[in-house]
């Protein structure tokens, strides 16, 4: 699977890419620079950048040509359907399924042992945090289960980096073209949601198989309330543990019931994380020099082909410049994503630690997961070019247990009752400087209560609303 974000790479991040005498990179993402998800020549029509010169007019046919048979290729191969948005959601599902394959259903004695694990697990983080239960339900899914489940979350993680590029295919065209084209620019639109479809596809397929549950990317994916466990996967990834598999699921489980706690009493927290990915998406930035090399001699017949499609999308379409803002976004999203895992890692150890001896070795194992560059972690870099890095995860943890330990549980899950309540990257660095704003900054009660403060928050907030309201009717009268 490409680690690539929607078939772009990054040359900043990549120290390896080489250059040639002219002084441009060589290759496109893992595959080199032949073969990209186009099927035209861009070069025909003057499309060497933003406002490329030499635009001809009589070739912009035998562009929309190609597209048209590209499109028709992409279609009869996948089953495309109506595409409603930036993405195409039915390419996506179909080429997972064909990942997933057969799939074995779940019995009712596995069933019951999920239902059993999170029962146990809830009762254990009682006592581990004041945030209350967070699920309504757990259930145990199979690889299609979680495909259905979370595909609505990842159309809101998706759609925003779609729109932007897909935005972008039409903006790099010289403006003679774009005022031809007119409502032919639907076709570019179509055939971004191929791409982008495609390539989701190809990632929730892999990811469909292995992740253990439905926060294991560490964004709550599933329905609000719903908790979900992945037996097959589970038992996979306890082959060779020295853990007994009861002790593994039951391990398993009380991470997601804590996700389930943190995201479901915790409101703002959902739309904030989602919120910065479209702050990432509105920085991207397109070089469209990269665009009329790289679609060099593609012959659109292989887009008939899934395989040779597979190997098209996995090399990089486009060369996003990281802008400052983009940077920034990505750093306050890696931050949040942290602070989220090691506060999961640290409620789950402190309910489980004195219970399950094998909990201090399954939280390393989990990490060396992630630091191996896991499904999950590949994923998530493929959709927003984010890794989430260990190192990051490892300085949460270990200020959260350091919140614990000085100030107590109330005080650390106190600090979930506002976003401006919540380390920032720099305070990761520096745990202690956090701790002793904490112990002694201001109102000791902002830290106290949790659910008292994200009451009181919520009801200064309506009160503000109510006044402006008030305000804009009277003077209306």
């Amino acid at each position: 699977m490409s680690d690539l974000p929607f078939g772009f790479s990054n040359p900043d991040d990549d120290p390896d890419r080489k250059k040639d005498s002219t002084g441009r990179e060589q290759g496109g993402g893992q595959g080199g620079s032949a073969g990209q998800p186009f099927g035209f020549d861009p070069s025909a029509f003057g499309m060497g950048g933003a406002g490329g010169a030499g635009f001809d007019p009589a070739a912009l046919g035998q562009m929309l040509t190609q597209f048209g048979q590209m499109l028709s290729g992409m279609g009869n191969a996948m089953g495309t359907g109506d595409q409603t948005g930036p993405v195409n959601y039915e390419i996506a599902k179909n080429l997972a399924r064909q990942q997933i394959g057969s799939v074995t259903p779940i019995g009712e004695g596995t069933a019951s042992a999920v239902t059993d694990a999170a029962r146990l697990a809830e009762l254990w983080l009682d006592g581990a945090t004041t945030l209350p239960a967070g699920a309504t339900r757990t259930l145990a899914w199979t690889a299609n289960d979680w495909l259905d489940g979370t595909l609505d979350t990842w159309k809101r993680l998706c759609d925003p980096v779609a729109e932007q590029v897909s935005g972008m295919w039409v903006q790099g065209l010289p403006e003679e073209a774009r005022n031809m084209i007119g409502p032919m620019a639907g076709m570019f639109t179509q055939m971004g949601g191929l791409t982008f479809g495609s390539q989701l596809g190809q990632a929730l397929g892999q990811l469909s198989k292995e992740v253990l549950t439905s926060t294991d990317i560490g964004l709550p994916l599933a329905p609000a309330g719903t908790a979900a466990l992945l037996p097959a996967a589970i038992e996979a990834f306890s082959e060779g543990l020295e853990q007994p598999h009861r002790e593994v699921l039951v391990f398993i489980a009380a991470r997601e019931a804590a996700y389930q706690r943190l995201y479901n009493h915790v409101p703002w927290l959902r739309q904030r994380l989602l919120a910065t990915v479209e702050d990432y998406a509105r920085g991207i930035k397109m070089d469209f020099s990269a665009i009329e090399e790289a679609a060099q001699g593609l012959d659109p017949s292989a887009l008939t082909d899934p395989s040779q499609l597979e190997k098209i999308l996995q090399q990089g379409a486009f060369e996003p410049q990281t802008t400052p803002e983009q940077k920034q976004a990505l750093e306050r999203l890696e931050t949040m994503l942290a602070l989220v895992e090691g506060w999961v890692e640290t409620v789950v150890a402190e309910a489980l630690g004195e219970r399950l001896p094998g909990v201090a070795a399954l939280t390393e194992t989990l990490r060396r997961r992630r630091a191996t560059g896991g499904p999950a972690e590949q994923t998530f870099a493929t959709l927003v070019g984010l890794e989430l890095r260990p190192r990051k995860v490892r300085e949460a943890a270990q200020l959260w247990r350091r919140l614990t330990t000085d100030t107590g549980m109330d005080a650390r899950d106190g600090v979930w009752a506002h976003p401006d309540l919540l380390p920032d990257s720099s305070d990761l660095d520096n745990p202690a400087g956090f701790v002793d704003r904490v112990l002694g900054g201001g109102d000791a009660s902002t830290f106290h209560d949790p659910i008292a403060q994200l009451e009181q928050t919520e009801a200064r907030e309506r009160e503000e609303k109510n006044r402006e309201q008030g305000g804009s009717g009277e003077s209306d009268v």
